[in-house]
């Protein structure tokens, strides 16, 4: 059953995707008036083709993996005289130019919407507390302490645990140094400098935070379990929202934390849970599933626990913006993971971070299914990254991508006259070998994550 959700939400992810991508050049190439023939969300055999307004076709194919909006053009099949002036190649380079970069584009102004969409919707989340930090770590060095309520970095604010953690992780990346003001258990306002220039090139799929020891405060819980995953292990066992923890294999269970510990020991072991249910003693057997995170391997049941109101208004905070500033506040995110994966992009192709960080299809759907189950707004969160992505690879000066085509463009533009035909043929070689090489990355990368757990 997890397979099939997982496969669901990620070919609803794609078609989403492809669709908003696709639908910026067919849009576009309509108002420059460009006759278009076929828009297609998939490659190969179609499986459903329906007719439109002028001739047009409307496809889904066989495979999922992309799509392409076909218009008329002299280089591909002779063009019937009255059509001339809608021929694309006939177009000039400022029109060409506009439809090839509406396909990103589109996907920018979907990650925006959706961004201002949860910003004007508002969601709790977590305020930037942290919990005590290890002695010899860089947040002890900066003499941060448990309970201090981060305000400010380098004089901006901030009022999310997510927001401080984004930063802060550019910042480790780029071995920059951080201002941070804090406000103690106290009320007392101070500044400290957090150094981070020896996490420059740190493998990003190790937790950041926890080395740079900046954990997120969490007040002692009881062990009540609140909401229960989907499918996971904890359901599939038979545990319910409010069941409390009694023992685990005989072991007293008296937090939250301990009880964590216990499942995280016990990667694929059975356990003998004791659970007071509706004030009654309940025996069930849980086997929390093995996950695998460099190199260290632990258990996990799909479970989190309840809290108490008065804990919840401690720790989180609602954030909800008016319109405008909603819309301002997605377009500055957008700019900010657009910025940050080019960056990313860039250190892996000088070497200063590994390539591993490169998904394919098979991590991507991974992420669709678990975005899914965790509810509609992580699924749409996942959306605008996705398109986000999206939006920066077809960016790329790479042949057979927009962005090859706009480099193509752009030399038109300053030579007078377009590329000749040799160099296309050449390029797109070279682009294809380029798409290879990273499609063998990525795919490297989905088997090596899929069998080590």
């Amino acid at each position: 059953m997890n397979v099939l959700f997982t496969a669901a939400a990620f070919i609803i992810a794609l078609g989403v995707l492809i669709v908003v991508h696709e639908y910026g050049h067919y849009l576009v190439a309509r108002v420059c008036k460009v006759k278009v023939l076929r828009f297609s969300v998939g490659f190969g055999r179609p499986l459903l083709t329906w007719r439109g307004g002028d001739g047009m076709e409307w496809v889904i194919a066989a495979v999922p993996f992309g799509g392409y909006v076909k218009m008329l053009d002299e280089r591909e099949a002779p063009v019937a005289a009255e059509d001339l002036g809608r021929a694309f190649n006939r177009q000039s380079v400022w029109r060409r130019t506009a439809i090839v970069a509406a396909g990103p584009v589109a996907n920018f102004l979907f990650a925006i919407a959706v961004y201002a969409g949860l910003f004007m919707y508002g969601l709790p989340e977590a305020r930037p507390i942290i919990a005590a930090p290890p002695p010899a770590s860089a947040a002890a060095a900066a003499e941060l302490r448990a309970g201090d309520t981060i305000v400010s970095v380098n004089g901006e604010g901030l009022s999310t645990w997510q927001e401080l953690r984004w930063r802060v992780l550019k910042a480790a990346l780029q071995g920059e140094q951080l201002r941070l003001e804090r406000v103690d258990e106290r009320g007392h306002l101070s500044e400290v400098v957090l150094d981070l220039r020896r996490f420059a090139g740190t493998d990003a799929e190790a937790d950041l935070m926890a080395a740079i020891g900046l954990q997120l405060f969490r007040p002692p819980l009881e062990p009540v379990l609140g909401q229960v995953e989907a499918g996971g292990p904890a359901e599939q066992a038979g545990l319910l929202s409010g069941d409390r923890i009694l023992r685990i294999d005989d072991r007293p269970i008296e937090t939250w934390n301990a009880f964590v510990d216990a499942v995280r020991a016990s990667p694929a072991a059975p356990l003998r849970f004791a659970i007071l249910r509706d004030r009654r003693a309940v025996q069930l057997t849980v086997t929390p599933e093995a996950r695998e995170v460099n190199g260290q391997r632990f258990g996990r049941i799909g479970a989190a626990p309840f809290v108490p109101p008065s804990h919840a208004e401690r720790i989180l905070v609602r954030t909800q913006y008016s319109l405008f500033e909603a819309i301002a506040r997605g377009a500055d995110k957008t700019l900010d993971i657009a910025v940050f994966s080019l960056r990313m992009l860039g250190k892996m192709l000088i070497g200063e971070v590994s390539w591993k960080h490169l998904s394919g299809p098979v991590t991507i759907a991974d992420y669709a299914g678990q975005s899914a189950q965790m509810g509609g707004i992580s699924y749409l969160t996942f959306l605008a990254l996705i398109s986000i992505s999206l939006g920066v690879l077809n960016l790329l000066p790479i042949p057979l991508l927009d962005g090859g085509h706009l480099m193509y463009y752009a030399l038109e533009v300053v030579k007078g006259s377009p590329v000749s035909d040799r160099v296309m043929e050449l390029g797109q070689r070279v682009g294809l070998t380029l798409l290879l090489i990273m499609m063998a990355f990525a795919f490297y990368n989905d088997l090596h994550r899929l069998f080590s757990g």
